[in-house]
């Protein structure tokens, strides 16, 4: 393998448990932490492209492997598959032993597959969001990078904001079988944003270069692999959301993000307002296509009012809108890492973005800015 690309895993590898699994997840610290100096784990995303090449990749793909064989011994440090064992010296020797006598299992998912964590808690970051695009009005969602599309049933979830300000903020259907939480805080200066009881979405789309049939059991196992194996609780609300799309299924279409867009949006009827969604999508694209993705949306909207609603990682997207925020840059040498949540509108043939709010990558917590 070449020395570059190894190095270039062995970095993200490190960087993922330094700055966004530590204090988050024990097990995935504690493992990519050591895969980062062990070339033959590391060497194993090697597998695929640069741009997908990503330690959740990695951890997914073992998951998976572990998933066919619930009895080995590594599945007592898996709680994802009814193990209670924490953290200890024996943790990354199974760890090591299983991942490389399957190695050609586990490279071959890397080869073939792509992290589609569908968090279903990130719906509690979108919601505040879409609903200032919406101004109350219906409007049309047509999220790429959709996965299995279970953000786009984001109006059907309840939430509960816990704020300091204001105790438990409440939203969404009374009686929505997926329930969220978030905790929400304010950076000095900002306000509460508005939380409507009721959004109205009158169509839904995904558009995704490979998306998730949760009716085909392969798909499904695959999403629940990719949910992180010490955090029994997403993939619980993972289930319930997936069990709630049964009878609200949007529309999944097969396409590239930016060559396929506008055959998509032509098919959202024309009187609704498009809100375009990405949730930790824009990465995946290669760095010269995230701004053909955003001119793309500016062509969309010569033609029709579009709002977008980003959730990603600051270089990826907004930065694109908004340059020179530092603030918004990671990651940082003394903390974790953060998304970034914006809300961008066209007027006159110009983006005007906003940075709405700072937050955890799986829909716990978000700091609301000024």
């Amino acid at each position: 393998m070449a020395a570059p690309e190894l190095e270039r895993v062995q970095y993200r590898l490190r960087q993922f448990a330094q700055h966004v699994a530590a204090g988050v997840s024990p097990l995935y610290a504690h493992l990519a932490e050591r895969a980062a100096d062990d070339a033959e784990v590391a060497g194993l995303l090697t597998a695929t492209s640069p741009e997908f090449a990503t330690p959740t990749l990695l951890l997914a793909a073992v998951h998976r492997v572990l998933q066919a064989e619930p009895v080995h011994e590594l599945s007592n440090y898996y709680p994802s598959l009814g193990g209670s064992y924490g953290v200890d010296s024996g943790t990354w020797p199974l760890f090591r032993a299983f991942t490389l006598e399957r190695a050609d299992a586990v490279r071959a998912l890397i080869a073939t597959r792509t992290t589609q964590t569908n968090e279903v808690r990130r719906a509690a970051l979108l919601y505040p969001a879409v609903a200032m695009a919406a101004a109350r009005r219906p409007i049309a969602l047509l999220e790429v990078g959709c996965s299995a599309g279970l953000l786009l049933n984001l109006d059907r979830y309840s939430y509960r904001y816990q704020t300091e300000q204001a105790g438990q903020l409440v939203a969404g259907p009374a009686k929505a079988t997926v329930g969220l939480h978030c905790a929400l805080e304010l950076a000095p200066g900002a306000t509460l944003p508005v939380l409507p009881k009721k959004l109205t979405v009158g169509a839904r789309f995904g558009l995704d270069r490979a998306p998730v049939d949760l009716a085909d059991e392969e798909q499904y196992a695959w999403l629940e692999a990719c949910i992180w194996a010490d955090q029994p609780e997403r993939l619980r609300l993972f289930s319930a959301a997936a069990r709630a799309q049964r009878d609200n299924r949007p529309e999944l279409v097969t396409g590239d993000a930016i060559d396929d867009l506008p055959a998509v949006a032509a098919r959202v009827p024309a009187e609704l307002p498009l809100v375009v969604l990405t949730s930790s999508a824009m990465f995946y694209l290669p760095k010269p296509r995230r701004a053909d993705f955003v001119a793309a949306l500016g062509e969309l909207a010569a033609r029709r009012p579009v709002h977008w609603v980003t959730h990603d990682e600051y270089e990826a997207a907004l930065r694109h809108v908004l340059p020179d925020r530092a603030d918004l840059r990671w990651p940082k040498e003394d903390g974790h890492s953060f998304g970034t949540l914006g809300l961008v509108r066209w007027e006159d043939g110009r983006a005007v973005g906003r940075a709405l709010a700072k937050t955890a990558w799986h829909g716990q917590r978000m700091t609301w800015l000024p």
